[in-house]
């Protein structure tokens, strides 16, 4: 364990799901979990390379388990068909972590034709969620840990054009994903506490951390002037171990609570503790209508 991170409890018994498990985040949430113990079902879009991170994190003889699924999210039909065989191979879940995403690529659109970081992080990972609620139900205290961005703060819905057809900037559709991470996060909170469910949803975010996020962004848009700042950016980031101790604290520390959010000390480093979440996502009225639009583009597929 990390000197200055609070202990966590044995996590043995206990079962988590994390989406983008191979690499970055994912991986050193994967690598801290299962030395605690767990079972970590690991959820790769790319199942050589998930196979890969399987096999060095088996080198560390850690006492948790490894479950390796492929995950496509960029599919939503496929989202079904998984969630089934999880359902079929485990009786509960306690974590589900929607870790994984995507950063500002030239506009792209997923197999349904929804601009594809709306589509993987925000509604596949919406509809991950609600295929796998009875599963988490099962178990008392379970949790939905989703993983957003400090550009949450930046973010704004463009109502008018969410898929970005009348005009696509990337980084603004990347804050507008990242921000609907956190409204959908508290709307399901919200709708957990008002049935009384044993459910709680929380939120995490990484501050500047060394993923592979920063390189496929610059080698998709081969930008000369993207690479150059995060060359001069460097010194501020800080390496994935830490930056995926906020969402290690939203799945595991018995103090933390629905509709919390976990995030670096300092803002974009250091180790975490809970932090604002974004303004714009506190607006109930935004919430429930983007849930309302989300649901129907999730269901009429």
């Amino acid at each position: 364990m990390m000197v200055g991170f609070p202990e966590i409890n044995t996590q043995s018994g206990r079962v988590f799901l994390i989406t983008g498990a191979n690499s970055g985040l994912g991986y050193e949430t994967s690598k801290f979990l299962l030395e605690s113990g767990a079972t970590v079902i690991m959820c790769c879009r790319d199942l050589l390379k998930g196979e890969k991170a399987k096999q060095e994190l088996l080198k560390f003889n850690f006492t948790g388990k490894i479950e390796l699924f492929e995950l496509d999210l960029s599919d939503l039909k496929n989202i079904k068909k998984f969630s089934e065989s999880v359902k079929n191979k485990f009786d509960y879940l306690d974590v589900l972590i929607n870790n994984a995403g995507i950063m500002a690529p030239p506009k792209t659109l997923s197999k349904q034709g929804f601009e594809i970081q709306f589509a993987v992080n925000h509604l596949a990972h919406m509809s991950l969620t609600l295929e796998l609620l009875p599963l988490l139900e099962e178990k008392n205290n379970s949790r939905v840990v989703t993983v957003t961005s400090g550009v949450q703060y930046f973010g704004k819905i463009k109502w008018d054009d969410l898929q970005g057809n009348l005009k696509y900037d990337r980084w603004a559709s990347y804050a507008q994903s990242k921000l609907a991470n956190v409204m959908f996060g508290l709307e399901l909170n919200s709708k957990l506490k008002k049935r009384n469910s044993q459910t709680s949803s929380l939120l995490a975010h990484p501050g500047f951390a060394r993923t592979n996020l920063q390189p496929k962004s610059v080698k998709a848009n081969q930008s000369w002037q993207e690479e150059l700042a995060y060359k001069l950016m460097d010194p501020m980031f800080q390496s994935a171990k830490m930056g995926a101790l906020p969402q290690i604290s939203a799945a595991t520390l018995t103090t933390a609570k629905g509709g919390e959010q976990y995030g670096p000390r300092f803002n974009f480093r250091g180790f975490p503790k809970k932090c604002r979440n974004a303004p714009k996502a506190l607006n109930q009225t935004s919430r429930k209508k983007l849930w309302e639009i989300s649901e129907k583009l999730i269901k009429n597929i």
